[in-house]
Parts: structure tokens; C-alpha cells; sequence
């Protein structure tokens, strides 16, 4: 086949590849003198440390992180986060979002960085960072004050299974043969669910569901036998964050100095356990 090219079609062929080269060119001079941002970094490389840390969290994980009745933000992992910054010399933004929602937005680069009870875990390492683990937790099940027939994982067998999305609970209750899972955007939610009856167990992070018993805001519930895992929660961090190495020198000053014993003796009220330097993943 043979393409007749007229010579009008030819001449403005040619000027638009001309502008082409001239734009090309002039973008290519000026490649070196763009901006650098002072908070965070957009895509979560390895640009400069921020001044500014925009920080994600979930505030509906007591007593690690909640909204409290004058609207502010609070919890061990909180009062852990402004101490951090402070040692670091940087100032925190908190932002609210739910926790599926965290890898996310570390991923594209709108959040610096995360404290929201996150366990290390071989998955989530393979798309973001850590820092070292800054507090020592476990799954526990939980079911109501008159049950007796739960005790283990294999004792939740094609029973009512209530968890927390995008938790390591939910994924543990996902592997029970013939479970029913129901998920929540919180543990207070899913515990809410327990106690009223809905589901036969929740599968949840230790110290949440203590809380819960201890507070009296859940009445009715217990733990079931003795912890199912060891975990590890640890600040989560965009891939080759620049922010890193400033958070863990921050974190190991905490755990040296007593600030951090000051801060668990608060929320908890017990001496805090010895932190390993990495989760075992």
C-alpha cells in the first residue's frame, strides 16, 4: 500500500517534531533545579530527612491509640511518637486513616511514616520498612465470661470469628478450617461484636483486648488461654526512607534514657519487657 503524504500534512509534521526538540532541550537545562522537599519525601526514596513528619494512624486502638473526649489524640504509641520527634529534633503531623489504609499511603508517599500498634511481619517488610521494635505484643482470643469450649486456634473450628481488617488476627482467623470471619475497621468494634453475643470469639492483639476488660468499656468478655504468637510493633516506614536512621537513634535513646519505661509505666503500669534490636521474621 502506498501512503500519499500532501505537503501541508508534511510541513506541520515537521514543526510540531521541531517544537518537540525545543521543548526537550529546555526542560533538559533545567533538569537540575528542581525543588526538594521539606516535609517528607513524595515517593518515599531517599531524599532529605524530613522536618516535618506527616505521621498515619488509626485512633481506635486503646490504649495504644484513640481520640480522646476533647478530640485530641492519645495513647502509648502517641506519647511514644512526640517523644521520638522531640528527640529527633522534628515536628509530627498526625493523620488519621484507617489501618488498611496505612501501607498504602506510605507506598505513595502521603504519610512519612506510621505508628498505629503495626506488627513487623516478613509481608509487610517486603513492601515497607520498620524500625527497630518498640513494643513486645501477641494474639490472645477472646470470648465471652461464660464460654468454655475455646482455648486454642483449633478450638475455633467452624465457629463465628470477629477481627480487625488488615490485622495479623485476621489473617491468623483466615486459616481456621470452616471459620466464619467478620471483619471490623476496629477492635473495639469487633469486641463489641463478641460481647453482644454474634460471634464466639475475637482474635486480637494481647494488650487491646486487656485493656478493653480492665476499662470496663466491654463488658462481659475474657481472654482464652494463654497468648498465641510473639509479635513485635515497630514505626513503619517507606522503602529506603531518609527518615529512618534519625527515628531508630531516637527510639534507642528512649529505651536508654527511661523515657520509654516513664511512657509504658503510664499506659501500662507495669515494668516494660527487654526489646530485641530486630523482630525475628
Amino acid at each position: 500500500m502506498i501512503v500519499r503524504i500532501t505537503r501541508s500534512r508534511f510541513l506541520r509534521q515537521l514543526t510540531l517534531s521541531i517544537l518537540g526538540l525545543v521543548c526537550a532541550l529546555t526542560f533538559a537545562a533545567c533538569g537540575g533545579e528542581s525543588p526538594t522537599a521539606t516535609v517528607g519525601n513524595p515517593a518515599g526514596g531517599t531524599g532529605e530527612a524530613a522536618t516535618t513528619l506527616r505521621v498515619g494512624t488509626e485512633p481506635a486502638f486503646p490504649p495504644f491509640e484513640s481520640q480522646g473526649t476533647d478530640g485530641n489524640l492519645e495513647g502509648f504509641s502517641i506519647d511514644l511518637m512526640n517523644a521520638v520527634a522531640e528527640e529527633a529534633g522534628v515536628q509530627v503531623e498526625f493523620q488519621s486513616l484507617p489501618f488498611d489504609g496505612l501501607v498504602p499511603a506510605l507506598q505513595a508517599g502521603t504519610i512519612d511514616a506510621a505508628i498505629s500498634s503495626m506488627t513487623i511481619t516478613a509481608e509487610r517488610a517486603q513492601a515497607i520498612s520498620f524500625s527497630r521494635p518498640y513494643f513486645k505484643a501477641g494474639l490472645a482470643i477472646a470470648v465471652q465470661d461464660d464460654s468454655s469450649d475455646v482455648t486454642s486456634l483449633d478450638s475455633l473450628r467452624n465457629k463465628k470469628i470477629a477481627v480487625q481488617l488488615g490485622t495479623t488476627g485476621a489473617q491468623e482467623a483466615q486459616k481456621i478450617e470452616g471459620a466464619q470471619v467478620r471483619s471490623f475497621d476496629s477492635a473495639p468494634l469487633a469486641l463489641q461484636e463478641l460481647a453482644n453475643g454474634n460471634v464466639d470469639a475475637v482474635i486480637n492483639d494481647a494488650p487491646v483486648t486487656l485493656y478493653a476488660i480492665k476499662s470496663g468499656n466491654i463488658p462481659g468478655i475474657k481472654v482464652a488461654g494463654t497468648l498465641l504468637t510473639e509479635e513485635y510493633y515497630g514505626i513503619a516506614l517507606p522503602k529506603n526512607s531518609p527518615n529512618a536512621e534519625k527515628i531508630n537513634t531516637a527510639l534507642n535513646t528512649l529505651l536508654t534514657n527511661g523515657k520509654y519505661n516513664e511512657i509504658y509505666q503510664k499506659w501500662f503500669g507495669s515494668e516494660p519487657p527487654t526489646l530485641p534490636e530486630a523482630a525475628p521474621i
